[in-house]
């Protein structure tokens, strides 16, 4: 189960809620027939208006990942999933350790974040060249 939260700010509640989804999704938390949470669930544990929540489950309908069941709930159809879950947990260890490491140096978290950000756009560009 998806453990919804909003944070204040620059991006809207609702995207924060499909985007929310989508990393789990990504990660395999979520799969194809999983029922998400009642949008009162949702709307109750983040916080947040339940139009807030059905326009994310809209969203994210419309984006072909999940699918409205009336009366029975919204179900995952589509999963994002793009490695095995073994894979996804070495590479969560590997990513702990330079968090680690990061922090020992003296960063933050926003300078761990701004650091990564740069360091993917590197490779990015890396790849591109």
């Amino acid at each position: 189960m998806i453990d919804f939260h909003i944070e204040r700010g620059g991006v809207p509640p609702y995207l924060q809620l499909v985007q929310q989804v989508k990393q789990a999704l990504r990660l395999g938390w979520l799969e194809p027939g999983d029922k998400l949470p009642t949008v009162h669930e949702v709307a109750m544990s983040a916080s947040v208006n339940s139009n807030t929540v059905l326009k994310a489950y809209r969203e994210l309908e419309r984006e072909g990942l999940a699918t409205g069941r009336p009366g029975l709930g919204t179900y995952i159809v589509k999963s994002l999933t793009q490695l095995t879950p073994a894979t996804y947990s070495t590479l969560g260890r590997r990513l702990g350790t330079w968090i680690a490491a990061a922090r020992q140096a003296g960063l933050d978290d926003d300078g761990i974040g701004d650091l990564f950000a740069a360091a993917l756009r590197e490779s990015g560009a890396a790849e591109i060249a």
